[in-house]
């Protein structure tokens, strides 16, 4: 997922987090200085579905225009599985020779 709020505010003309945290103020959620710091500058790891809602109505807009799902990524992600190992063939193994370190038995 990739988090737009930046992109969604820009598009409100709020260009600057202690403006959108004002804005949040006036709506009922008061969020400290450093949490709207998190907010807007990375992806949140949690966000409470109430704080959600609020920015949504600030912004005028809905969960997934704040939430961008990216396909790509968890597809990347997504263990190889021993079909698609087959299908390639398989891979040479070669032992990495080192200080205080021997070939393995014959």
């Amino acid at each position: 997922m990739r988090w737009n709020l930046r992109m969604k505010a820009a598009e409100q003309g709020i260009w600057k987090s202690t403006e959108m945290r004002r804005r949040l103020a006036d709506a009922g959620l008061e969020i400290s200085a450093g949490k709207m710091s998190a907010l807007w500058t990375c992806t949140p790891v949690t966000i409470r579905l109430d704080d959600l809602d609020v920015v949504c109505a600030v912004l005028s807009c809905t969960p997934t225009d704040l939430l961008i799902v990216e396909p790509d990524k968890v597809a990347a992600r997504r263990p190889v599985r021993k079909e698609r190992l087959a299908a390639v063939g398989p891979v040479p193994i070669t032992p990495r020779l080192g200080r205080n370190r021997t070939l393995p038995p014959a």
